[in-house]
């Protein structure tokens, strides 16, 4: 039994350029919309959730969305062309529809299997011995009307021609249909278990202090249950960590996981970008200009920047190895940006300088 699937960017309700962001709010939305606990009068509400999970699923993927993407692009090519094959008189013999699995065979580069089988040629029958009495008989000269045996005609390859039809002639299978292929592809037809519930992403704010210490937080659910998370070692901002059978639960279904991905506070002292630490240290006109060294306190520890001389605003410093730790012993690096500032109380005496050097003037 062919198993069918509607439009995923119809079932999540998206456009077909949304992004990621707008692809998830609106998977977030409908599961909450159609989970089976919330519908308990409806008997289709399992079916509907597990429909849009599978939605989610293939959307969610770069790689299974373009492929989907590309081919619903041919299926509409190839019935557009059927179409225009049906107005015009056939002169060729009416060609076979390419079923949905043969389609995405092609993308994912499988082997299409062959619509009619090659005859095998049978092997030439062996020559019988001689007896040992003809051996003593005298040779007689070769007849001239001795004919040679005929090579064996080449098999014809019409049966293969017929199987190799263009592109373009091709009978378009259902976008449905193609769905369902590209699912029963990843999935897998050699076994045969319990379906699972759809991922159930959840979004964590932590600190970098969160990070390095490796802390152990609480996450709630939208069921309103909470959950512990261990950060890991060299975790990083935007990093996923997995929550196996944590998620939904759905009845006749395996319990689906929880997906929590690290959203690291950027509006502190200290940035991130990935195992790298970001900072922004204000000097003031006199260590720009002669250089000067100025200790700071990182989450790691205090360190000591040296700001070489005539150094200027943006400049950015580099401290190899004072970033965040990772995994197996290593550490991210410090990347220091001077922002050069002035006293807030005018000073005369840099006035006078600086009208100087305007007006040519040296002292």
């Amino acid at each position: 039994m062919v198993e069918t699937m509607r439009d995923p960017y119809v079932i999540l309700g998206v456009r077909r350029n949304a992004g990621q962001d707008e692809i998830k709010a609106a998977w977030r939305s409908l599961a909450k919309a159609v989970h089976p606990d919330h519908n308990q009068d409806d008997p289709n509400a399992a079916e509907r959730f597990a429909e849009a999970g599978k939605a989610y699923e293939l959307l969610r993927d770069p790689k299974l969305r373009s492929r989907y993407d590309y081919a619903r692009r041919e299926a509409e090519l190839r019935r557009m062309e059927a179409m225009k094959a049906k107005m015009r008189p056939q002169e060729e013999p009416p060609v076979d529809a390419e079923t949905a699995e043969d389609a995405i065979s092609q993308i994912f580069g499988a082997e299409v299997r062959a619509k009619s089988a090659r005859p095998s040629p049978k092997p030439a029958p062996k020559p019988a011995p001689k007896p040992a009495a003809a051996a003593k008989e005298p040779e007689r000269p070769a007849q001239a009307s001795e004919s040679k045996p005929e090579p064996a005609p080449e098999p014809q390859q019409e049966s293969a021609l017929k199987t190799e039809t263009p592109l373009m002639q091709r009978a378009a299978a259902p976008a449905a249909e193609l769905v369902a292929a590209i699912v029963r592809r990843i999935r897998g037809r050699a076994a045969k278990t319990a379906e699972k519930v759809p991922d159930l992403p959840i979004d964590l704010a932590v600190s970098v202090d969160d990070l390095i210490n490796r802390q152990r937080l609480s996450v709630e659910l939208p069921d309103g249950e909470s959950l512990k998370v261990q950060i890991p070692p060299g975790a990083v901002d935007g990093q996923s960590i997995r929550l196996a059978e944590q998620g939904y639960r759905v009845t006749g279904m395996t319990r689906g996981d929880v997906v929590v991905t690290l959203r690291v506070d950027q509006g502190g002292a200290f940035r991130t970008r990935g195992l790298d630490l970001m900072t922004t240290l204000p000097i003031d006109l006199q260590g720009a200009v002669l250089g000067c060294e100025q200790v700071i306190e990182t989450p790691v520890g205090q360190v000591t920047v040296v700001v070489p001389a005539w150094s200027g605003s943006d400049k950015v410093i580099r401290l190899a190895g004072r970033g965040m730790p990772g995994a197996y012993g290593t550490h991210g690096d410090l990347l220091v940006e001077l922002r050069l500032v002035l006293p807030e109380a005018p000073d005369d005496k840099i006035t006078d300088l600086m009208k100087s050097q305007r007006d040519g003037l040296y002292l």
